[in-house]
């Protein structure tokens, strides 16, 4: 009953009150030491060009491909892919940590080819993430848990802008390669050997599969079979990019030929797939991670280590898209289609290079682009200064990196004598 009673206690609280409301009521931030960071590179490009209000503006800024009307173009086998599984009425469960079992065998296979020994032994795991920068962050996270004997992570120079804060964030230690040689606008293929030859044995060394971002330079069979031998005489641990498959030439085995090839030679091999560019999928964030192990016990224990590692950042990867994938990827009609199409993507690509060379030449400009057609893929390095760019954007309304990289997507059949007769005014 003593409890029921009127405490000291309680009547002090209470004759606090009138003091407690003199009190400035003012809660201090949490976040007073947060710098403002710097912008995006890409999307400061696509900023300033949205408040432009010249009729012939371009964007050359954007990493995503665009028909030859300049508008996001949605393939026909993701339409009738998503007409098939919506018919199906599938439910909306979980997928499993390692995502959508049929997609990560299609997403392989595709890969590494449906003959490939790998595959047959079962030595390699590859699971579903969330496009290829979650499968490279998922990569990097692995390395540093577990491939401990080297912290150091090989890019070349330049390489893909994320590939940098992916691999520095996840604890690793960022070194470069050459690779690019501006006076050439194409491969530095001596350069890159002699600084290979160099790295320290065990570290990782990251090769951009095909159509390399963001130069568009890639080294040929030949050069690729005498990186393979270097690298591995160095025994380097290799990771390869791949984000384009298809997509570079319009032969998803010619873009897999390096990839295939180093697993011929014997290298075991860490492989970060996307379908956002070959498939169109952007916006649904569709990537495979692969790791080739020594035997299928070892992939067992890495792929169990790799859920451990998804589980605490996003517990499995969303399903629509991975079912659009795997749809296309494993009915024969839809993966008709889909070559098709990606080859025609790809042709457009590339006429647009051929095209913006012959206007060049038509404007009466000296300089030799012929690294224009060489490159491949998206991206091209036009070779153009920081001043010339500048000039392309005040004067012409024409927005790009400041490095010259040019989405080549950006460029149509309508806009690409403007785009010439630009370039030639800043570069004659």
């Amino acid at each position: 009953m003593a409890l029921l009673k009127p405490s000291k206690f309680i009547s002090s609280v209470g004759s606090l009150t009138p003091s407690l409301a003199t009190l400035p009521i003012r809660s201090s931030s949490w976040w007073t030491e947060v710098q403002m960071g710097p912008p995006d590179p890409i999307l400061g490009v696509t900023e300033a060009f949205k408040r432009d209000t010249n009729s012939k503006k371009m964007n050359l800024g954007v990493g995503a491909y665009r028909d030859d009307n300049g508008k996001p173009y949605v393939l026909s086998c993701v339409r009738k892919a998503e007409a098939l599984i919506a018919s199906k009425m599938l439910d909306k469960e979980y997928l499993p940590i390692g995502g959508l079992g049929d997609f990560n065998k299609a997403c392989a296979e595709l890969a590494l080819g449906p003959d490939s020994e790998v595959l047959k032994s079962k030595r390699s795991i590859t699971v579903q993430t969330i496009s290829g920068t979650g499968s490279l962050r998922i990569g990097a996270n692995f390395l540093s848990r577990f491939h401990t004997v080297a912290r150091d992570v090989y890019l070349p120079k330049p390489s893909w802008g994320n590939h940098t804060p992916i691999f520095r964030d996840a604890g690793m230690q960022l070194k470069a390669y050459r690779y690019y040689d501006p006076a050439t606008c194409g491969f530095d293929f001596t350069g890159a050997l002699d600084d290979v030859s160099k790295i320290p044995e065990h570290s990782v060394i990251m090769l951009h599969a095909c159509a390399h971002n963001p130069t568009g330079v890639d080294p040929r069979p030949e050069q690729w079979k005498e990186l393979s031998a270097v690298i591995k005489k160095r025994k380097l641990l290799v990771f390869f990019d791949m984000a384009y498959q298809g997509f570079a030439s319009g032969d998803i085995d010619r873009d897999a030929w390096a990839v295939r090839y180093f697993l011929e030679q014997g290298h075991n091999v860490l492989l970060s797939q996307s379908f956002a560019k070959n498939m169109g999928l952007y916006g649904e964030r569709v990537g495979g991670f692969t790791v080739v192990c020594a035997d299928a016990e070892e992939a067992k224990r890495v792929e169990s280590q790799l859920k451990i590692l998804i589980r605490p950042i996003y517990s499995n990867p969303p399903m629509n898209g991975a079912r659009i994938a795997s749809t296309i990827l494993s009915t024969p009609e839809l993966r008709s289609t889909w070559l098709e199409e990606v080859k025609g993507m790809a042709d457009r690509i590339i006429k647009m290079r051929e095209m913006l060379v012959t206007n060049l030449k038509k404007e009466g400009s000296t300089h030799n682009w012929q690294h224009v057609i060489d490159q491949i893929g998206m991206f091209c390095f036009t070779g153009l200064k920081p001043e010339q760019v500048e000039r392309l954007t005040k004067e012409f309304s024409v927005y790009m990196t400041k490095d010259g990289r040019i989405s080549v997507a950006g460029v149509t059949s309508g806009n690409v004598g403007y785009l010439a007769h630009a370039i030639h005014q800043v570069t004659k």
